[in-house]
């Protein structure tokens, strides 16, 4: 069987989607799209009802989001299982997975995207492929026309950021107890950890996050689904900013 897996540069819904196909054992080839072109070709060409990525092609089936591909992925191979079959955790792993898709995805795009503009020279260190056959170096300097626009239409204004960067704490501390409670980092991995594992791991190349987050279950969840992230951004957030998360780790020590 073909497989493909279509997504974007840095997009920590695409990096879940291959950490889980790797944790599976398939082959497949990942092609990244240019961001915005995307949604042409995702809508248009390939006639899916959404414009987003990730998208998994299977022998010309395609299926698209990362919570409907766990569904497919563990019909295609059951073991290793993604969603647990005993009732109370399946349960619960599903609602973390909902969490970290429609909660916790979104203000992580908003804070990259923002950085991404503040910033464009760390853009070329998130791309580890060729972008729809431009060779990364080129579509890196392609690349900021399309960060604008990411960044006006997913908002990612300077209040929205300042918001989540306030908010991460309590994100991180949601988290960390449902590492304690054994819904998440057990003793094999499930949809939830590579869902909210993917969006930590991408906070953490980000130089003046990670030193405020990494020591936290959360980091080392995120690490374990995830071990390798392309990409790595200098300081860009303003210390005003980050001061609600470097109050709420120095409380922590």
């Amino acid at each position: 069987m073909k497989i493909r897996l279509y997504g974007l540069p840095g997009s920590h819904p695409t990096m879940a989607v291959q950490a889980m196909l790797e944790r599976k054992g398939l082959r497949f080839r990942r092609v990244d799209l240019v961001p915005f072109l995307a949604r042409a070709i995702v809508r248009s060409g390939m006639r899916l009802p959404q414009d987003t990525v990730p998208v998994l092609a299977l022998d010309g089936h395609r299926v698209q989001g990362s919570r409907a591909i766990v569904r497919e992925l563990d019909r295609l191979r059951p073991d290793p299982v993604l969603i647990p079959a005993d009732p109370d955790h399946r349960r619960a792993v599903e609602e973390a997975e909902r969490w970290g898709e429609e909660e916790l995805q979104h203000p992580v795009r908003q804070i990259s995207l923002w950085a991404m503009r503040a910033n464009h020279a760390p853009i070329r260190s998130y791309m580890e492929r060729p972008v729809m056959g431009m060779p990364p170096a080129i579509a890196a300097r392609l690349a900021p026309p399309f960060i604008e626009r990411g960044v006006r239409v997913n908002e990612a204004t300077d209040a929205a950021v300042e918001t989540n960067l306030a908010a991460l704490d309590s994100m991180l501390t949601r988290i960390d107890g449902w590492i304690a409670a054994g819904v998440l980092d057990g003793e094999e991995l499930n949809a939830a950890d590579f869902q909210i594992g993917a969006s930590v791991r991408l906070l953490l190349t980000f130089q003046d996050l990670r030193p405020l987050i990494e020591d936290r279950p959360a980091a080392r969840l995120a690490r374990r689904a995830v071990p390798t992230y392309a990409g790595e951004a200098p300081p860009v957030f303003s210390a005003a900013w980050l001061e609600p998360l470097r109050s709420a780790a120095l409380a922590a020590t």
